[in-house]
């Protein structure tokens, strides 16, 4: 049975389809990504498809007062037996120019009950403001203090596609979920080819460890591939985890317009 806790995982895969200033690299001048771009996944759990994850890159706006471009990734379970219905949506709010981002939100609904999460990340990127909420009960808040440059799973991802990736080349990033601080790290193993649903694709097969906690916690390292060109598109990810393997995979791609990326004064680590 594809649980809470395991679908939950779905939403990191549109997540991961991680901060550069860890590693104290300049923010690039161009993006691999940019507004209009949209991806789409099918989620398989134990081999059987469970549903489908999809990546918008939205139109630039101001959030918190700061110009950001909206991530938006939606997972959606299918209407199979033993699967719950389940929606999810998440909003993380890149900052193009300091490749960093501003907060995120969550909004969840899952087997009938539903939940929010609000994370503002304060202009010095040194704390965040958390607000929880499940449905019918009153938000909570609390404050977190972080390492300058931390981002969620979905911003630390879009940051990678902009760094220069090649084999070998081991990358650390610090991320927030809203519970949990943790260093993802992720190293270039190989270039290799993979057919995918959109044809054979030149890929960089990368080992990623992270530390969700709990069901979403992995046996091993997840392995995700990442084209060779240089939009970097995430084309697979495989996870063992505690109740499962889940293998996500790319479906269909729409790349967004060309786009320059003017660096802030400072940024970018």
């Amino acid at each position: 049975m594809l649980t809470q806790s395991n679908w939950g995982f779905a939403a990191v895969v549109a997540g991961l389809v991680w901060s550069a200033s860890a590693l104290a690299q300049p923010a690039p001048t161009t993006s691999a990504f940019s507004p209009g771009e949209q991806a789409q996944y099918r989620v398989k759990y134990f081999g059987v498809t469970a549903g489908t994850a999809q990546v918008t890159v939205g139109a630039p706006m101001k959030q918190w007062g700061v110009d950001v471009w909206p991530i938006v990734a939606v997972a959606r379970s299918e209407a199979l037996i033993g699967v719950w219905p389940i929606k999810d949506k998440f909003v993380s709010y890149w900052q193009a120019d300091t490749q960093r981002v501003a907060g995120s939100e969550l909004h969840a609904d899952e087997n009938g009950k539903r939940r929010r999460q609000r994370i503002q990340i304060s202009p010095d990127g040194k704390s965040a403001h958390v607000v929880k909420q499940r449905e019918g009960e009153t938000p909570r808040e609390s404050t977190a203090e972080l390492t300058e440059g931390t981002l969620d799973v979905t911003g630390a991802t879009f940051a990678l596609r902009n760094q220069t990736l090649v084999v070998g080349g081991e990358y650390a990033f610090p991320v927030f979920t809203g519970s949990k601080s943790f260093t993802m790290r992720a190293k270039v193993e190989s270039r290799e080819t993979l057919e995918t649903e959109l044809g054979e694709q030149e890929v960089f097969k990368t080992r990623v460890q992270a530390e969700f906690g709990g069901n979403l916690n992995t046996k091993r390292d997840m392995v995700v591939y990442f084209t060779a060109d240089s939009r970097h598109v995430l084309v697979r990810v495989e996870a063992d985890l505690v109740l499962g393997t889940v293998v996500a995979e790319i479906t269909d791609y729409q790349p967004g317009r060309a786009v320059a990326v003017a660096r802030a004064e400072g940024g970018g680590g």
